[in-house]
């Protein structure tokens, strides 16, 4: 990162579940974290809905999604958005984190209290 005032601690929330916002999270998260930030994703609302398409191979969003996964930059999936969205099992057979500190939600105060500039998608 450039700049003295440039964010070292960046937490994208991810709530929208169309496929052309979500590569534009998986693509920062990868860029942020290659410029020496501490970068993390979070998936919550429909965005839980595309896990099962960003497993599959042929699909668009499956290279940033498996180098963000491989990364280790994907900190949670709301647990509760996930049962909503019918992809609980996908979440746990991707061995993704689920995330529920917050009535079974994704919380931001923990990466507020953390330091962590929090970006919504």
């Amino acid at each position: 990162m450039t700049g003295k005032d440039s964010p070292k601690k960046v937490a994208l929330f991810a709530f929208q579940g169309e496929p052309m916002c979500f590569i534009h999270v998986l693509l920062n998260a990868l860029d942020l974290n290659s410029r020496g930030a501490e970068a993390c994703i979070v998936i919550e609302g429909a965005a839980t809905g595309l896990v099962p398409m960003m497993s599959d191979p042929k699909n668009l969003l499956h290279g940033p999604y498996r180098k963000a996964k491989e990364a280790g930059l994907i900190h949670g999936v709301c647990r509760v958005c996930s049962m909503k969205t019918n992809v609980l099992e996908a979440v746990r057979q991707e061995g993704l984190p689920l995330a529920d500190e917050m009535s079974g939600h994704a919380g931001m105060a923990p990466y507020i209290e953390a330091g962590y500039t929090i970006i919504t998608f």
